[in-house]
């Protein structure tokens, strides 16, 4: 599975919990780390761990291998490294406070809407 497809996989399993707000910030030529950050963000403890284990049950369905997963007991920030896709799965008040979109303003962003389910 490329990285493209691997992050429109993990666009459409962070949809499948009713993330809010799902980007992908395309990190090619950007990042020698990874392709692409996907980022989104829940209204409770239980919804961001519910994301991220879909995310990463997904990953692993498709023979990807999760080589890092951060954060899950806390639930404020996770970090699920997938390789060339690094997905973050924020609880709301941390993704306003952290703002990665901002951080990455002039990457290209792919939304929920432009990847086929």
């Amino acid at each position: 599975m490329n990285a493209q497809e691997l992050m429109e996989k993990s666009l459409i399993a962070c949809d499948d919990k009713r993330a809010e707000d799902i980007i992908a910030i395309d990190m090619q030529g950007i990042s020698d780390i990874t392709d692409y950050f996907v980022v989104c963000h829940g209204n409770s403890d239980k919804q961001v761990q519910a994301i991220a284990r879909n995310v990463k049950d997904e990953a692993e369905m498709n023979d990807v291998q999760v080589k890092r997963l951060e954060g899950f007991n806390e639930a404020r920030w996770i970090l699920i490294d997938l390789g060339n896709v690094v997905v973050h799965v924020f609880h709301r008040e941390e993704r306003d406070y952290y703002n990665l979109e901002r951080l990455y303003k002039d990457a290209p962003l792919i939304t929920l809407n432009e990847v086929s389910h």
